[in-house]
């Protein structure tokens, strides 16, 4: 199996699914004796989190830069990052190292290119379902993005920082998660991307009126693949 490098700490709560499901995904291809061998950084989301400045973002990217250059050193032959928000400074991060790094939204739309998906909504954080970063490299894969609404952009981002970061799932969040996906499947679109590491804490991607592609999922399925050889 090969080493994976894991950045995590964007939150804990999310690292703690990423660890967990590395390892579920390992064993259900290999037995139950085995794990999967994960160098893991877990960083201090205090000076990362609610970016919004050009100089929050320069200094978010060297953090990440510094944690995947010491990944690599201790011996990881690929990088994940393990949360949606800090892909905005993915590809500088990728050209400061000399091993791979699995990218969540290029794993993600080539899933929905495959399965044929052509429209799509995007729930997330609110830089990750505002800011053109995200959509465009969706965009790349063949996916026209439905319109963001405001207001609920705002509500989603609230029970993000405040509630799932913070590993808490309350039922009231998860009702009203429910009733935004109910909305928003009334677009004309034919799927829904789950831009969010922790949002899989409130909603199941297996339960809802349309397909749900949640992006942790994948990500970590791709993760998969790479330890156990099966993607170059």
């Amino acid at each position: 199996m090969r080493k994976i490098g894991l950045i995590g700490g964007m939150s804990w709560a999310s690292t703690e699914l990423y660890y967990r499901h590395l390892n579920k995904g390992v064993q259900k291809r290999l037995g139950t004796a085995c794990s999967a061998p994960i160098l893991l950084e877990s960083l201090n989301y205090c000076d990362l989190s609610r970016l919004t400045t050009p100089e929050q973002w320069a200094h978010a990217k060297e953090v990440l830069i510094a944690s995947a250059q010491r990944l690599e050193t201790a011996g990881a032959t690929a990088l994940m990052i393990a949360a949606n928000s800090m892909h905005k400074v993915a590809d500088e991060v990728a050209a400061a190292i000399s091993i791979p790094l699995i990218h969540i939204v290029d794993e993600t739309g080539e899933k929905m290119k495959t399965d044929g998906i052509k429209a799509a909504a995007v729930i997330g954080t609110r830089n990750v379902m505002t800011e053109a970063w995200f959509r465009q490299r969706l965009v790349r894969h063949g996916l026209t993005l439905a319109p963001y609404d405001a207001s609920r952009a705002d509500e989603i981002d609230r029970i993000i920082y405040e509630e799932l970061m913070q590993g808490k799932a309350n039922e009231a969040s998860r009702r009203t998660m429910k009733t935004f996906i109910t909305d928003i499947a009334k677009q004309d679109i034919q799927a829904i991307v789950l831009a969010c590491t922790e949002l899989v804490m409130l909603v199941d991607p297996d339960a809802n009126v349309l397909p749900i592609y949640d992006t942790t999922r994948i990500h970590v399925a791709a993760g998969v693949d790479w330890i156990l050889g099966d993607s170059q």
